[in-house]
């Protein structure tokens, strides 16, 4: 699913015109990404959390020489779909 696809969801089912739709979307993702820039989490009930994680420096392999390398320490940024959305999963796939 693309920006475009929830725009034009948006478009369809609250009638808003396209353009008040993608400007909807594209602000929805603005204040995540911001939000998530500052260090903060962002839940979205329903659907899931998208969390901040500090990993720490660790040794890594290269698989094709076999040299032991360092991996600096990083932030990564995960997703946890909520008990919800994993639901609706499971349904989905069993009705296909």
């Amino acid at each position: 699913m693309t920006r475009a696809d929830l725009a034009e969801a948006l478009h369809h089912q609250v009638g808003l015109s396209r353009a008040d739709s993608a400007r909807i979307v594209e602000q929805i993702l603005k204040e995540m990404c911001e939000a998530l820039s500052e260090g903060q989490n962002v839940k979205i009930s329903g659907f899931g959390t998208f969390v901040l994680r500090d990993k720490g420096e660790r040794i890594g392999r290269n698989p094709k020489t076999g040299v032991e390398v360092p991996i600096a320490p990083r932030r990564v940024l995960t997703f946890r779909a909520s008990q919800m959305m994993r639901d609706r999963i499971v349904e989905a796939s069993a009705l296909a």
